[in-house]
């Protein structure tokens, strides 16, 4: 078990040996200011500049503070993140909008890593005995039964993110992954694609089911093929979207287009194609889900649903902080359930089969908005 402190008090020059955000903006090659805009969420900043400073964050387990400075007659807030994703991409995102936002809020971030083969009660339970006002929890986690149910006992604030049907007993931040899947799978159909191969995510997660459910919706309404062997499970893992596109390019009557249940698995579709020679988008459409800085660095750029995740990461710690106030002050503090908008990202890898059947359908716009 791997076990991370960052603290967002105190001051960075007066803290002998911890990094600095100059520290950080010389290991990503950036300027200050940059690492602060991403750090804030303020300005406009490159996906390769914010992956970047992500990336230098976390090697160096640099904390900011600076505006904690103002609240140090405040009590700091301790709130832990347990994780286990195995998405790079997705937890550099979450990275930045927990440390921006705890520095913001006078926030003790205690990070703590569910390694494989460990019991995730067990973890969960040595984490609120370190005295943690709140927890905060990503994917897969925050489907985890064992774990809610040790966090409601221990009667501690938490907060899920991304979770498809979250736990009424804590808060949560999540966009409408049903209805996010729903509009990707009508924008394909509009393009004129009608075998559309989906890759689902990893069955131990709620938000797997809801985007399922949303593709599947899409098909019956238009009447697009709805073939059973179009759906191939994932695991929300690189290796697991190269064997799901392999099935699905080799059946006889290959999809047009395959919606991968997240970016990762879609980079793999994209790869597979490419490997047997067909073109993205020409004769193979790939379009993925949360639009994280892999959807930008791969060739073809990906056309993406954008689940706001660094946003999302920011409102977690809001919402606990907000909990923890409330309760301090004797004040009511039920769980927050926030729904967060999505878009659809349209770049490069995503176009009309080299034969259109008329949809009726309209196309969506290069950027669209989808407010919950």
């Amino acid at each position: 078990m791997s076990k991370t402190k960052t603290d967002a008090g105190g001051d960075d020059g007066e803290r002998r040996g911890q990094p600095t955000m100059a520290d950080v903006a010389k290991l990503a090659g950036v300027s200050a200011m940059t690492v602060s805009r991403v750090m804030n969420g303020k300005g406009l900043v490159r996906e390769s500049t914010r992956q970047k400073v992500a990336e230098a964050i976390a090697a160096l387990n640099y904390t900011p503070n600076q505006e904690a400075r103002n609240l140090a007659g405040s009590k700091p807030i301790r709130i832990g993140f347990l994780y286990s994703n195995p998405s790079a991409a997705y937890l550099s995102e979450f990275l930045v909008g927990l440390l921006g936002q705890s520095g913001l809020n006078n926030v003790q971030l205690f990070v703590e890593k569910c390694e494989a083969g460990e019991k995730e009660e067990e973890q969960t339970r040595r984490l609120i005995e370190n005295g943690l006002d709140g927890i905060i929890l990503p994917p897969p986690l925050c489907d985890s039964e064992a774990v809610i149910d040790c966090i409601a006992a221990a009667d501690i604030p938490a907060v899920v993110v991304a979770c498809g049907l979250p736990d009424q007993r804590v808060g949560s931040v999540s966009i409408d992954d049903y209805q996010a899947a729903y509009r990707m799978a009508r924008h394909l159909i509009a393009l004129g694609h009608q075998r559309i191969g989906f890759v689902v995510g990893h069955p131990n997660q709620t938000a797997s089911a809801r985007r399922l459910a949303g593709y599947r919706a899409a098909i019956a309404e238009t009447g697009a093929d709805a073939s059973e062997e179009l759906v191939v499970q994932g695991m929300f893992t690189y290796r697991s979207g190269l064997d799901a596109a392999e099935h699905l390019l080799a059946l006889a009557d290959r999809p047009t287009a395959i919606f991968a249940s997240n970016d990762d698995m879609a980079a793999a579709a994209v790869a597979v194609a490419h490997r047997l020679g067909l073109d993205v988008p020409g004769d193979l459409t790939v379009t993925g889900f949360d639009d994280t800085a892999l959807a930008t660095t791969i060739w073809p750029e990906l056309t993406t649903v954008r689940q706001p995740i660094a946003e999302m990461a920011r409102e977690a710690v809001q919402a606990v902080v907000r909990r923890v106030r409330a309760l301090r002050e004797g004040g009511p503090a039920a769980p927050e359930q926030v729904t967060m908008d999505f878009e659809l990202v349209r770049r490069q890898s995503d176009a009309a089969p080299r034969t259109r059947p008329p949809s009726g359908l309209p196309l969506a716009p290069n950027r669209q908005r989808y407010v919950s």
